[in-house]
């Protein structure tokens, strides 16, 4: 007997928040990165990346958290992100999935890069 696959909650392992930034907005990139240090220590920072990494076509840094993060974490960054752009997504093992259809946009939204996942 097969195994069904999850898909709800459960299903999520961690969260990704990618912060999206140019050369324009990285003072305040580094700003938010801070704060958000400081309010979430649970999350784990990422690198800055100044230029495009991965899927992701702008320049970033990722904030790795748990799923009991996410009903703090989300509608903090809603109300503190002054002005950048952020894209989150689950992770559940499926990277294309959870890079195309599980996403969630803070700001404007992106085209992803997602020919990484191929094959």
């Amino acid at each position: 007997m097969s195994e069904t696959p999850k898909t709800g909650p459960e299903a999520i392992e961690s969260w990704h928040a990618h912060v999206y930034f140019d050369a324009q907005t990285a003072a305040p990139a580094r700003d938010l990165y801070a704060r958000i240090q400081a309010a979430f220590p649970a999350a784990e920072m990422g690198r800055f990346h100044e230029k495009p990494v991965g899927p992701h076509p702008m320049w970033s840094y990722q904030v790795a958290f748990a799923p009991d993060l996410l009903a703090s974490l989300l509608p903090w960054l809603t109300l503190n992100r002054d002005g950048l752009d952020v894209f989150m997504h689950p992770n559940t093992g499926d990277g294309m999935a959870d890079h195309r259809d599980h996403v969630v946009f803070l700001g404007k939204s992106y085209a992803l890069k997602l020919s990484i996942f191929d094959g």
